[in-house]
């Protein structure tokens, strides 16, 4: 699950941490919160043998190495809303990837080498980049550690939530029904993860609430086809007496398939990137 979580984190935070936060300043709203096509059909079941078919799913997906993916990132917030979209393909395990990432009309081509995120910047926002070079890096470990490598990094960063699994409970998990995910027959579980249940329980709390809920899709070898997250995350800086929203909803979709498929992004050269770890949100503040 560990793995799987790195990997999952990796490659999606630019769509979650990077476009998807300049809801502040997005146009327009969104409403279609839902995944790719799929039916489902409902049934009510669950308990123990639902849980562990969860739980089990993560490490089963990143026994498969690599993955395409498709993400889709929705942040709502003063009656905004801003749309991140992506696809590309994913090492499960490590994390790296390349995507190709659309949000507010324009596209961001991504690679994640490493633990570094490095992005592709349209023109208009490449000129309020230091240095106007063409690609900007995040180190995702150092930022880790500049917010303290703790929850308040695991909650802004929706697609962590494969770690979320350790907050599973027999009592939470029920089995929705069934459904058709990009070809592939699915069995559709919703859990409600237990934020007591996961360290750094106090600050996650504080941001999200007791509780989390979650969606995941299995095919019938197990395997994580779509993942479904929605949290409510409350600021936690008292500091700050701005106008600015006080909460914002973020609900990331996960898709995998191709499992298998080549994986081996290259990082720019280091003469055409432009460091911005930690500095992304001083700017957006």
């Amino acid at each position: 699950m560990t793995h799987l979580a790195s990997g999952m984190r990796a490659g999606a935070i630019g769509a979650v941490g990077l476009l998807a936060c300049g809801v502040l300043t997005a146009c327009g709203s969104d409403g279609d919160s839902g995944g790719k096509g799929g039916k489902t059909s409902s049934a009510a079941s669950g308990g123990e043998g639902g849980t562990a078919a969860v739980r089990t799913a993560y490490r089963k997906t990143a026994e498969e190495e690599t993955a395409r993916m498709t993400l889709r990132t929705e942040t709502s917030a003063a009656g905004k809303s801003a749309v991140a979209q992506g696809e590309g393909a994913i090492d499960l395990e490590d994390g790296d990837s390349t995507m190709s990432i659309s949000a507010g009309g324009q596209k961001v081509e991504q690679r994640v080498v490493d633990q570094v995120v490095y992005q592709k910047l349209p023109a208009k926002q490449r000129a309020q980049v230091p240095g106007d070079k063409p690609w900007i890096k995040i180190d995702l470990e150092k930022a880790a550690a500049e917010q303290n490598s703790g929850s308040s990094n695991q909650i802004n960063d929706p697609a962590q939530s494969a770690s979320f699994g350790k907050g599973i409970t027999d009592r939470n998990t029920k089995k929705v029904g069934t459904a058709t995910v990009d070809g592939v027959k699915t069995t559709r579980y919703r859990v409600t993860v237990d934020m007591d249940k996961l360290s750094g329980a106090a600050a996650l709390k504080r941001q999200v609430g007791p509780t989390v809920p979650m969606d995941v899709w299995l095919d019938d070898q197990g395997r994580i086809r779509r993942q479904q997250i929605t949290m409510g995350i409350k600021p936690t800086d008292r500091s700050d007496t701005s106008a600015a929203p006080r909460k914002m909803t973020v609900r990331t979709l996960i898709e995998f398939s191709d499992f298998g498929t080549e994986v081996e992004p290259e990082a720019p050269p280091a003469g055409q990137t432009t460091d911005m770890t930690g500095k992304l949100g001083k700017r957006q503040s």
